[in-house]
């Protein structure tokens, strides 16, 4: 084997075992709350020429408050998650008071909320989201199971 095609799989290799050992854990999130506790989907309204629903949309307040104890001095990736259900995709776009980054997020991916070294016992923020739907949306009753993961580096 040639010294270019050691170096190749010897870098390989090593991305392989680093993707491979992502140490990824559930944060506890349970002391964030919504304002409204209970939003509901509104119609979006019809634009001129339009002549179907475009979809539904609601707006509220999240006061985030995710329990980092264990992880405080250590350096990480926070995530927000939110798994896809049966239903209609939801989009969810927010902004922040500053210590989590502002973002979008469709059901079914997870994107990054924080990154570095973890500030202290809690992190704490608060969202102004809004979410969508297509018109497809069906339900008088929806539970969004959004949780945060972190990624240990």
């Amino acid at each position: 084997m040639t010294p270019l095609k050691r170096l190749l799989a010897v870098v390989v290799c090593g991305l392989m075992s680093a993707t491979a050992s992502a140490d990824t854990h559930r944060l506890d999130d349970s002391l964030s709350h919504t304002v409204p506790p209970n939003v509901q989907m509104q119609w979006l309204p019809l634009t001129p020429g339009q002549s179907y629903a475009g979809g539904m949309e609601a707006w509220l307040r999240v006061n985030i408050r995710i329990d980092t104890r264990n992880w405080m001095g250590r350096s990480g990736r926070i995530f927000m998650v939110l798994p896809r259900d049966q239903a209609s995709n939801i989009e969810a776009v927010w902004t922040t008071q500053g210590r989590l980054q502002p973002g979008r997020l469709v059901s079914g991916e997870r994107t990054l909320v924080f990154a570095g070294a973890i500030p202290g016992a809690t992190l704490e923020d608060q969202l102004q989201v809004r979410l969508r739907s297509n018109a497809d949306w069906s339900s008088s009753s929806r539970r969004l199971n959004f949780h945060f993961e972190l990624d240990v580096d």
